[in-house]
Order: C-alpha cells, then sequence, then structure tokens
C-alpha cells in the first residue's frame, strides 16, 4: 500500500474523528470504578460513539466482538470486554477508535482503578512519558526509527520492557495502514517523516519482562511472566513543526 500522504481535508476529518475518540475515553476513564463490569463501559461507549453520529472502529473488525478493547493488570491488549468486575487495585488499559467521515481516530489509556501501587502508577506515568519522548522525534525530515528509538530508551532506562510482538501503525481511512511503528529500534533508519503522515503511536509497557502469549480466545494479549502492562496510544499527524496529536484535547 505505502504510506499516505493526508490533504488539508483529510486532516480535518482525522482531526473531528480524533476529537471523538478523545471524547470516548474522558467518559470511559470516569466509568473505570470497582465494581464496574467491563461490558457496561464497552456499551456506554458503542453508545457515545454512535451518538455522535460515528462507528466504533473495533466492532467486528476482523472479528472483534466488542466495541472497545478493556485489559486489566497483566492483559496487554485486546482485552475482551465481559461481566467480569473492576477491583480496587486494578490497572485498566482502554483502546478505543472511532469512525467519522470515513476517517478513524485511534488511542489508549492505562487508567487507575480506586487505590493502585507505586510501582503501578509508576508504570502508568512512565509508559505515557514513553510516547510523548517519542513525540520529540515525530517531526518532518525524521526518520520513523528514531521515535522507536526514543520510546524504548525511555522505558529500558526505567527498568521495564517494551513488548516486541505489537506495534503501532498508520491510520486514516483504514484503521490499520502502512507503516509498521515498532516501540523498540528495529535495523535501519525506518521512513523519512513527511508533512501529512498520520501515525497511531502506542507504546505497550511491561513491568516485568516483555514476552507475551495469546489467550484461548484468540484475542487477549498477556505478559508471560504475569507482570502489570500498560498502553498509552495516541493518533499524530506529521506537519511542518511540531507533531499535531489529534486524539488529546
Amino acid at each position: 500500500m505505502g504510506i499516505i500522504i493526508k490533504s488539508d481535508t483529510e486532516l480535518q476529518k482525522m482531526r473531528n474523528a480524533g476529537r471523538l475518540t478523545s471524547d470516548v475515553l474522558d467518559m470511559m476513564e470516569k466509568m473505570i470504578q470497582p465494581g464496574m463490569a467491563t461490558i457496561d463501559i464497552d456499551r456506554a461507549a458503542e453508545e457515545f460513539i454512535r451518538a455522535k453520529g460515528g462507528i466504533p472502529s473495533f466492532k467486528d473488525y476482523r472479528g472483534f466482538p466488542n466495541s472497545v478493547c478493556i485489559s486489566v493488570n497483566d492483559e496487554v491488549i485486546h482485552g475482551i470486554p465481559s461481566m467480569k468486575k473492576l477491583k480496587n487495585g486494578d490497572i485498566v488499559s482502554v483502546d478505543v477508535g472511532a469512525i467519522l467521515e470515513g476517517y478513524h481516530g485511534d488511542a489508549a489509556r492505562t487508567f487507575a482503578c480506586g487505590s493502585i501501587s507505586e510501582e503501578a502508577q509508576r508504570l502508568i506515568e512512565v509508559t505515557k512519558k514513553c510516547f510523548f519522548e517519542g513525540m520529540k522525534f515525530a517531526r518532518k525530515g525524521f526518520h520513523l526509527h528514531q521515535i522507536s528509538k526514543a520510546v524504548q530508551d525511555c522505558a529500558e532506562s526505567n527498568g521495564f520492557s517494551v513488548v516486541r510482538d505489537f506495534v503501532g501503525h498508520g491510520i486514516g481511512r483504514e484503521l490499520h495502514e502502512d507503516p509498521s511503528i515498532p516501540n523498540y529500534k528495529p535495523p535501519g533508519r525506518g521512513a523519512r517523516l513527511e508533512k501529512g503522515m498520520t501515525l497511531a503511536v502506542e507504546p505497550m509497557i511491561n513491568a516485568g519482562d516483555y514476552e507475551i502469549e495469546i489467550l484461548e480466545d484468540d484475542w487477549t494479549v498477556v505478559t508471560e511472566d504475569g507482570g502489570l502492562s500498560a498502553h498509552y496510544e495516541n493518533t499524530i499527524a506529521i506537519t511542518d513543526d511540531e507533531p499535531e496529536i489529534l486524539t488529546l484535547y
């Protein structure tokens, strides 16, 4: 497919989709309380997106059964909402996408449920910091793998590890477009960043080892060692200057 450069008109549609995605995350954050079933958060998110004229990006995507991925504690990504109730001390990663005017927004956050441990809080904070360290290199003329290296360096310098089996991605009319965006430095420099590129950058950071496994539902990704995992993602646009974060308002 190659990397698709977006026009100003397309970028405006992506801003609209990104704002809706950001608003859904804000709504879900308020629902993350002890005793709340994750399926209820999912249903509320779908209702919110559709009420604003959008379509949940993840619903039925490659067979995913719900509108939101909700991953708890050692679940890295792709957790399937269920009647399972959240508990005090859980950390909850919420990943959501919304289609508006034919374009996707995609973002994720890890939230605290009630009172969490100091180590869990530090994991959440470092994962967010990894994203913003990557953003220092998300500029025209830099190369894609400079973002990847910055994410990895931030995570590992804080004693955490970077998931290798899943990566960020381009985004636009399709939820997943070229290029793939590792959160670790692969060989080579990667694509040269140009104005109009739109990317979903998403550090997935583990408290223990980076090895993962996929559960029998064929979706839920967990840490192999049972350690905590956190996730922070935004859709961004490369500009003539600083990157524009389309899912953070």
